[in-house]
């Protein structure tokens, strides 16, 4: 019955994290909930497609467009529901005023100029990591980017308490410092094995960005919420990536 559930719960991660046509409801994120420490193994799946993808054009384009086409796959696949968090994250933050102002700030549908600079940036610093990566290391990276991405959502929701009701509120309340270390010794196994000390020194990078980013949520909003937990996605694949870059550049290894 455990496993039978677990695996229903890895099933709706995927419904949940990506496009992937394999059905969610309630009941499924109830598991998924129940089993939130597997989001690292759904970033692990995602990860591979998007790894499969840089190897394969990595061998006939030349890396501007290279990298362009591994963030369509990435948002392909992914969706734009947390980068549309970002952008609501990122205008509730850069607005004027009280607690009251900036919440409605970041529920307003608009687009503000602050959620605008807060994508460009990402996208920026993602298309920057990507295209002046050695081809022979980014599809291990992407693969670590993108379970880093998912242990950072892990930790803000571990570490913040919510303020709105929503998917948001839900996944802050079933996650634990349990839930978020059993993610973290999933997340750190992975990445030793596929980086070494680069892969573990990138989760470790994207997991103080999403730490940062839920004290940043609590000083402007009193909490969190499910947008934070989509910047914190998005800003901590972004923030593997660029550690990558400088790790791999440098050949940082104790191995």
């Amino acid at each position: 019955m455990l496993l039978r559930d677990l695996l229903f719960a890895i099933r709706s991660g995927f419904g949940f994290l990506s496009t992937i046509p394999v059905g969610i409801s309630m009941e499924g994120i109830e598991a998924l909930m129940r089993h939130v420490y597997v989001f690292p193994l759904i970033g692990l799946s995602l990860g591979m497609i998007f790894a499969a993808v840089a190897y394969l054009i990595g061998l006939f384009l030349p890396r501007d467009i290279n990298a362009i086409c591994i963030m369509i796959a990435i948002y392909w696949v992914c969706g734009i529901n947390h980068i549309d968090g970002l952008a609501d994250f990122g205008d509730g933050v850069t607005a004027h005023g009280s607690l009251e102002k900036k919440i409605k700030a970041m529920k307003d549908v608009n687009l503000g100029s602050g959620g605008a600079v807060f994508v460009i940036l990402v996208l920026l610093a993602l298309f920057s990591a990507i295209r002046s990566m050695d081809h022979m290391l980014l599809p291990a990276a992407l693969v670590v980017s993108e379970i880093s991405a998912k242990q950072s959502m892990l930790a803000f929701a571990a570490f913040t308490e919510p303020f709105q009701a929503g998917l948001g509120q839900i996944m802050i309340d079933r996650t634990g410092k349990r839930e978020f270390l059993m993610g973290l010794i999933i997340s750190l196994s992975a990445s030793a094995l596929l980086l070494k000390t680069t892969g573990m020194a990138m989760v470790i990078v994207s997991l103080i960005s999403a730490l940062y980013l839920a004290r940043v949520s609590r000083r402007n909003f009193g909490g969190g919420s499910g947008d934070g937990i989509g910047a914190s996605n998005e800003i901590g694949r972004a923030a593997a990536l660029c550690a990558a870059l400088v790790l791999g550049v440098s050949g940082w290894t104790v191995w």
